[in-house]
């Protein structure tokens, strides 16, 4: 099978941890849009934050560049949306220990 850089820059963000919730920024629905160039091996993410005034979103975001870098040869741009996060946003299932869903 073979693996997009898509699929493969989705999952390498798995290991990006929010600290206040425990829980990944894939399954909390946090990135919201990514636009892939293959061939220039770029990618654009927008993401948001649980909170509009976060106070690890800076470190989220420098995560998110790290992780994007590793996996991205030609670089990665993250921009915040102006969306606002709700519970409703995550992966089914990851919020089961919080009684969400």
């Amino acid at each position: 099978m073979i693996i997009t850089k898509k699929e493969e820059l989705r999952e390498s963000l798995r290991s990006v941890i929010d600290p206040e919730i425990g829980l990944n920024i894939v399954e909390l629905g946090l990135i919201r849009q990514m636009e892939i160039d293959e061939t220039a091996e770029t990618a654009k993410i927008t993401m948001i934050l649980t909170t509009p005034f976060c106070p690890y979103g800076p470190q989220l975001i420098e995560q998110v560049r790290l992780v994007g870098n590793s996996v991205m040869r030609g670089g990665i741009e993250v921009q915040i949306g102006a969306e606002l996060w709700d519970p409703s946003m995550m992966e089914e299932g990851a919020g089961g220990d919080w009684g969400l869903f």
